[in-house]
């Protein structure tokens, strides 16, 4: 798997990657203002990008104190390890356990990456893994009712499974209508794959439209 194909839409110095820095920035301050600290908080960001660019990796870009972030992702990261020297990095593989012992940090995050890591069974099993590593966790997500679908840019069609197939089918785009590309996220999918019985919240963020926003969060806190 390669991450490059997920910045397909968003091109540098678009209007695209100028919405998506937009979004992602809104998302830190959330993420600053839902489980932030201290600085002596330790943070692993689950999935980060090699594709550098001002639309990627806003935690690596922004987070003042890089020496307490721990990154994970796909690849070797060497593009990412040198933009960051500061923070340390394990690569992973997909679908199996982080390789990190149980509560190995304070806050886990992931950004854009949920929606990626196959259907429900999949997803749960990642938050999961989220949970077991750290004690507060934050999930960002794009969400499947802001009016342009982010990986297509396909408008509206994407509000239900079988239009957003179809449109796919019609637009040449058929990979994105494969669960283990994509799975839409909405409010409710996303509140179903927290454990049993945590609290927890859910918010929107990035572009703010309200109930369209273009992106959702979930936010808890574990034993």
């Amino acid at each position: 798997m390669t991450v490059g194909r997920y910045y397909e839409v968003a091109a540098p110095g678009s209007l695209g990657e100028r919405l998506v820095v937009l979004a992602r920035d809104r998302i830190y301050s959330d993420f600053l203002a839902t489980c932030f600290k201290g600085q002596n908080d330790t943070i692993l960001d689950v999935g980060v990008s090699d594709v550098l660019s001002d639309g990627a990796n806003v935690l690596e870009r922004r987070y003042p104190y890089r020496d307490r972030l721990t990154a994970c992702g796909l690849g070797e990261a060497k593009a990412f390890r040198a933009a960051f020297p500061e923070v340390r990095y394990r690569q992973i593989s997909p679908g199996a356990p982080l390789p990190f012992p149980d509560k190995s940090f304070d806050i886990a995050t992931a950004n854009a990456v949920l929606e990626h890591v196959g259907g429900i069974e999949s997803q749960r099993q990642f938050v999961g893994q989220m949970a077991r590593v750290a004690h507060r966790v934050f999930i960002s997500v794009p969400h499947r009712f802001f009016p342009v679908e982010h990986h297509t840019a396909l408008p509206l069609a994407h509000w239900t499974d079988s239009t957003f197939r179809l449109a796919c089918k019609l637009s040449g785009k058929t990979k994105w209508a494969d669960e283990r590309e994509l799975r839409l996220m909405s409010r409710s999918r996303l509140g179903a794959l927290v454990p049993k019985g945590v609290p927890f919240k859910i918010g929107y963020t990035g572009i703010s439209l309200g109930p369209f926003s273009s992106n959702l969060f979930l936010a808890f806190a574990t034993a």
